[in-house]
């Protein structure tokens, strides 16, 4: 199993729990984009932009760059890529499973099959 740091994981995932947040992220994907520039996209405030903002940037999410007094968000994928190999190995536990159960249920009609022939 892939090994990832709980703070790391946890500092992620709560980024994202918000769709605020999210939406900051897909607006970043499609490129840089300025503070002003994210807060338009938004019903809110300057200040509660920015506050979305550093909590992306606690969580590594994105990436600040300055040029006097405009700030540039750049979209930092790292943690994205760390929480999505979290999520597959989980994805690959349960289809296991849920293959392993097909197995089984296919076993025991054609066993219960085979008895009603009788």
């Amino acid at each position: 199993m892939v090994k990832h740091s709980s703070t790391t994981l946890d500092c992620t995932f709560a980024a994202l729990a918000d769709p605020t947040r999210r939406r900051i992220l897909a607006h970043l994907a499609r490129g840089d984009k300025c503070v002003t520039h994210l807060a338009r996209a938004h019903p809110m405030s300057l200040p509660a932009v920015s506050k979305h903002l550093r909590v992306l940037e606690k969580a590594g999410l994105l990436r600040r760059r300055r040029y006097g007094r405009i700030h540039e968000m750049q979209l930092e994928a790292r943690p994205l890529k760390q929480a999505a190999q979290w999520v597959e190995e989980y994805r690959k536990f349960w289809e296991g499973s849920l293959d392993r159960l097909a197995a089984y249920l296919e076993k025991t009609t054609k066993q219960s099959e085979k008895k009603g022939a009788k």
